[in-house]
């Protein structure tokens, strides 16, 4: 265990934490058998739960984070990044005979590539994740749960519904424990395609509605995003019109988003449409790590509609 403790860290998220290794293009995504021209590459913070806590920071949100373990080569970066912010290291079990997860993608506007061994580690058998603990999450005021790590991932939602923490999680079917007892699940045009092939929007938002009480946020990229409870008539929103430059860490920053309405109170209009703002603002510029939206970015974009 290392890094920062902050007691005062108002929202525990549990999940990926990666190295992400990024290349963002000049000319147009890759083609076979031509040459491509890199006009940035960085080595910064990545995955969903690693890209929120970054994120959540620069809003203002004090957190704490746990989830993948930290090997050799992640975690120099990943202590340097995270010195003087508001983001506590102290969960996080770093190892000494691994490099640690990372991932590699190639990004070239609204067309991204993420490349990884993700496969070959679920395959492995071997557990490469932390354990929460009622002590982990006891004193914050808001959880987000990513739903990766099987048993783990049920054990931090149970302990959060034991503490009436609500959380917020991401890509959940409509019929799994993650979903049904999040107070907001967001579920994105991958996850629709790989669960409901086929199915309008609409039709699976009626499914997920059903299951739970909490708020379900369907996006779809640059399309309408969907959302409503149990019960409602279904809302759409239009996202933001912003120039993209890249779209890694678009849905992690709506995620971010979702969770800063929940901690503030804000009603389920006012949270997507704040979330939307957020990864409106991280689809604009490149890379997300340095350049997260601030409050105030976030607050203008949102008075200009």
């Amino acid at each position: 265990m290392a890094g920062q403790v902050n007691s005062d860290a108002e929202v525990y998220l549990f999940g990926q934490v990666l190295g992400t290794h990024s290349f963002l293009l000049r000319d147009g995504f890759l083609e076979p058998d031509e040459y491509s021209e890199i006009e940035a590459k960085y080595f910064l913070p990545g995955g969903e739960t690693g890209t929120a806590a970054t994120v959540l920071d620069s809003l203002g949100v004090a957190v704490k984070i746990d989830g993948t373990y930290i090997g050799t080569d992640v975690a120099p970066m990943l202590k340097e990044f995270y010195a003087g912010r508001n983001v506590d290291l102290s969960l996080l079990h770093f190892t000494d005979d691994d490099p640690g997860v990372m991932d590699y993608v190639v990004i070239a506007g609204l067309v991204r590539s993420p490349m990884g061994r993700f496969q070959t580690l679920f395959a492995s058998g071997k557990k490469w994740w932390s354990t929460p603990a009622k002590e982990d999450i006891e004193g914050c005021k808001v959880a987000a749960i990513d739903p990766f790590f099987g048993d783990e991932t049920l054990g931090a939602a149970e302990l959060c519904r034991s503490m009436d923490i609500p959380y917020v999680t991401i890509d959940s079917p409509h019929d799994s424990e993650l979903h049904k007892h999040a107070a907001v699940n967001v579920v994105s045009k991958e996850c629709t395609s790989e669960h409901y092939a086929g199915m309008p929007a609409e039709e699976i938002l009626k499914l997920m509605q059903a299951e739970t009480d909490g708020l379900t946020i369907i996006t779809q990229g640059a399309g309408d995003m969907l959302y409503a409870r149990r019960g409602e008539e279904i809302h759409r929103m239009k996202p933001f019109s912003v120039e993209v430059k890249s779209t890694l860490g678009a849905g992690d920053t709506f995620k971010a988003g979702c969770v800063y309405g929940l901690l503030h109170g804000m009603n389920d209009e006012q949270l997507v449409r704040f979330a939307s703002a957020c990864s409106a603002i991280a689809v604009s510029r490149f890379p997300l790590p340095l350049n997260p939206p601030k409050l105030e970015e976030v607050q203008n974009l949102i008075g200009k509609e």
